[in-house]
């Protein structure tokens, strides 16, 4: 699979730094001639699940300055 244009796990200006992901426990270098996985296991250090605190979805997309429990990264 082909990583899709625009999406990284680098961390952007607006993500959330208590937005979490396996892949920040691994020790590795990316490899870009790797195919990309789209294995999106997040969660937020607030809650410790898949829903942040205002109950809604936590991803690198939605977990923005435009939420309440966003924390500047």
């Amino acid at each position: 699979m082909i990583q899709p244009t625009g999406f990284s796990r680098r961390p952007s200006r607006n993500r959330c730094a208590l937005l979490r992901w396996k892949g920040l426990y691994i020790d590795a270098q990316v490899d870009p001639q790797e195919n990309y996985s789209n294995d999106s296991a997040l969660w937020c250090q607030h809650t410790y699940t898949c829903l942040g605190p205002d109950n809604k979805v936590v991803d690198e997309f939605e977990c923005s300055p435009a939420r309440d429990c966003y924390e500047k990264l």
